[in-house]
């Protein structure tokens, strides 16, 4: 079982939802599966940034993209972005080592002691703020080390 706190990235919960996204929208839905039975915290950005998503893109009516939102907000703990996260991710920001918003919720994940984030915005096994990047797809599987975090 792993012993790792991790987050999830908005993308994947986009994936989760997005019936159009074929094999990433079937292992999104087991990495949510996974996730929920062990020690995943998810920050209150990325579930905005998930429904921001669903809304501009049409995805699902709206409805339905708030009611999952708040479907997340009950089965994972939360965490929300405090000042060090924020002066962390602009430190890392202006240093042009990610975006600003990736940064933040990297930052905000380690302030919640996640040591790694499934997503495929960063660079695979990059460690940033001391969070270990993982990219959760290879193909029309998890990665390894997806699989790995998320094995009971």
């Amino acid at each position: 079982m792993s012993d790792s706190r991790f987050t999830l990235d908005s993308n994947i919960l986009v994936y989760a939802l997005d019936r159009q996204a074929g094999e990433r929208h079937r292992l999104a839905s087991v990495i949510i599966d996974r996730a929920v039975l062990l020690d995943c915290c998810v920050t209150l950005q990325a579930i905005s940034e998930f429904f921001a998503v669903c809304v501009r893109k049409r995805l699902v009516p709206i409805d339905e993209a708030m009611a999952q939102a708040c479907d997340w907000l009950d089965m994972f703990p939360t965490a929300a972005a405090p000042a060090n996260a924020i002066r962390a991710a602009l430190s890392l920001a202006t240093s042009r080592r990610a975006s600003y918003w990736d940064t933040l919720l990297v930052t905000t994940a380690a302030e919640a002691g996640c040591t790694a984030i499934l997503t495929e915005d960063l660079g695979r096994g990059t460690l940033l703020a001391g969070v270990r990047i993982i990219h959760p797809f290879d193909g029309a599987r998890l990665s390894a080390e997806a699989e790995t975090l998320l094995t009971e």
